[in-house]
């Protein structure tokens, strides 16, 4: 990873303080990614995932400049998370409780600090902070860099899932392996 570049673990609560700096980078990092990235939007999911028990992030700075971070929480037994999947699932695969499961949300790094080993820190800080047996996430099958740092990461690929909600992206599930060894 890049020298002064520090990492700092934010509560939800802690997160209030940045919250500008976090829709910045988002919008940053998905810059000419279409009309699903908008502020309003980021700023919607933010309020629907802050409130949720356990939320955890990670950031990444540069001196004073949010440079990058990642974000989840515990999937409980409530989550909607799973609606939309598609595919053969195992039976109990989508069962949660809010110890099995940490959904990762958000992994994004500002485009002019991409490539320097940023996602892999806070991504590797979080994953390592972390009690429940696996971790999943969502990505867009035309993101290749990410699909590639995913693969090289050990998450694999599980099936396909479209959110119910509108105009929602077709998106690839992931799962990892986090249980403590």
């Amino acid at each position: 990873m890049v020298p002064n570049v520090r990492l700092r673990h934010y509560s939800a609560i802690e997160a209030e303080t940045v919250l500008a700096q976090l829709v910045d980078v988002y919008l940053d990092a998905h810059a000419g990614d279409g009309p699903l990235y908008t502020a309003e939007r980021y700023e919607r999911q933010l309020a629907a995932h802050l409130p949720r028990p356990g939320w955890a992030s990670v950031t990444a700075w540069a001196g004073d400049e949010l440079v990058g971070y990642i974000y989840g929480f515990p999937l409980g037994a409530d989550t909607r998370w799973w609606d939309g999947i598609q595919g053969s699932m195992s039976s109990g695969f989508t069962d949660e409780n809010g110890r099995r499961t940490f959904g990762v949300s958000e992994l994004v790094v500002r485009r002019s600090w991409q490539r320097r080993g940023i996602a892999r820190a806070l991504h590797d800080e979080l994953m390592g902070s972390r009690a429940e047996e696996r971790a999943a996430l969502l990505v867009r099958p035309d993101n290749t860099a990410a699909q590639h740092a995913y693969d090289a990461w050990g998450w694999q690929p599980v099936g396909r899932l479209r959110p119910p909600w509108d105009g929602a992206p077709l998106f690839e599930v992931r799962t990892k392996s986090i249980m403590p060894n």
